[in-house]
């Protein structure tokens, strides 16, 4: 139950990130981005999620940050 309820969390720190990314607003994606890092690394230092997936998922929303206008 304790690992669901984190998993859920992680869900919805990488949702945030990408609503403000489709808003178009850089700059307040990026510091939603830089608050659901230390979200997603805590769940993966907990192992609820792998380590690479964790990078992974950190890497694909930063590159969709840095490509927006």
């Amino acid at each position: 139950e304790y690992n669901v309820s984190l998993r859920s969390k992680l869900r919805t720190a990488i949702k945030y990130v990408r609503k403000a990314i489709g808003a178009g607003d850089k700059d307040v994606a990026q510091n939603v981005f830089n608050s659901s890092i230390g979200t997603i690394d805590s769940i993966a230092g907990k192992g609820i999620i792998h380590k690479n997936k964790a990078a992974r998922y950190k890497s694909r929303l930063s590159s969709a940050i840095k490509t927006m206008n």
